[in-house]
């Protein structure tokens, strides 16, 4: 084994930081697992080191078998407290995106395939989580990790490790499952209106009401029919909006990131993306215009999430 290969094994930064990210599942083996003593631990050294010097002292046989007997069990929990934590498996699981300064959810299945139990697991990344696996179960944990702006988040290196069977030891390893979710900017306050379409912003309204399929909704307008009220939203504190029907060219409003107030991006897009929320809440055909990159109007939950994907990228 050459220098370069003991320098990569050794360096100060993988037994914190992991190895090197992975989509895959990972299987915890000794190059992953690392083992030191912990407090307890160290007392029990201490502890060992003076039953030693009384047997030596007072040439005592029954001290000195107590000293031998205490040093044994220390080595075997070394033992097994390397395999409170060898051969398990751990898969990356479903991250769901988030808005800036929310919590991000980090899904983590943890498998035991052996038929030993594992006692007193931890899983940790900012806080820990605890739990039992019986042999040959699996479980689901969910981490979680604060953010503060839009983008991609990483977890980072989540760190298993296990105090078992004395709290002697601390047997960890930090494995990085190529964890990251998505942050949407994080929305504006709903003081400002949605934009309106281009029908009402010219004047001209909208005289003819249709009767046929329901096409969507927009804004309540002067002289617009009560039956046609959007009772629903406007219960739920949305505002008032009028529904749409076929054959009547139903409006369609344009969130435009230059027709946005704001005093810098990050302002313009929270307002965008509170205007993407309340229209996809509202039912109304709504396209994205950014600079350079257009969305053409639509509605449903697959273009809002089109649209938030694209205000977290921008």
């Amino acid at each position: 084994m050459n220098t370069f290969t003991l320098n990569k094994r050794w360096r100060r930064s993988r037994f914190a930081s992991a190895e090197k990210a992975t989509d895959g599942p990972v299987t915890l083996t000794h190059r992953r697992i690392y083992i030191m003593p912990t407090q307890r631990g160290l007392g029990f050294i201490v502890l060992n080191i003076l039953l030693l010097l009384i047997a030596f002292i007072y040439n005592n046989n029954l001290a000195y078998l107590l000293t031998f007997l205490l040093t044994g069990i220390f080595l075997v929990t070394i033992l097994h407290s390397f395999k409170s934590l060898s051969g398990l498996v751990l898969h990356k699981g479903h991250c769901k995106a988030v808005f800036a300064e929310e919590a991000a959810e980090f899904g983590i299945s943890i498998n035991n395939p052996t038929s030993i139990e594992r006692y007193n697991l931890q899983l940790a990344l900012r806080k820990t989580e605890s739990l039992d696996l019986p042999a040959y179960s699996k479980r689901l944990i969910t981490l979680y990790s604060p953010t503060r702006k839009r983008g991609w988040h990483e977890a980072g290196a989540v760190t298993v490790a296990s105090t078992y069977p004395f709290g002697l030891f601390r047997a960890w390893s930090p494995v990085r499952l190529g964890l990251k979710v998505l942050v949407y900017p994080k929305p504006a306050s709903a003081d400002s209106p949605l934009p309106e379409s281009p029908s009402v912003q010219s004047g001209q309204g909208i005289s003819k009401k249709g009767t046929d399929d329901f096409y969507g909704v927009q804004q309540y307008q002067a002289g617009d029919p009560i039956k046609q009220i959007h009772w629903k939203a406007f219960a739920k504190g949305q505002g008032l909006f009028s529904k749409q029907y076929g054959g009547e060219g139903a409006a369609e409003i344009w969130l435009d990131y230059n027709a946005t107030s704001g005093h810098h991006t990050e302002e313009r897009l929270s307002q965008l993306c509170r205007w993407v929320i309340d229209a996809d809440k509202a039912g109304i055909h709504y396209g994205l215009s950014l600079p350079g990159y257009k969305i053409a109007p639509n509605h449903g939950a697959l273009h809002a999430q089109e649209c938030l994907e694209t205000l977290a990228l921008f």
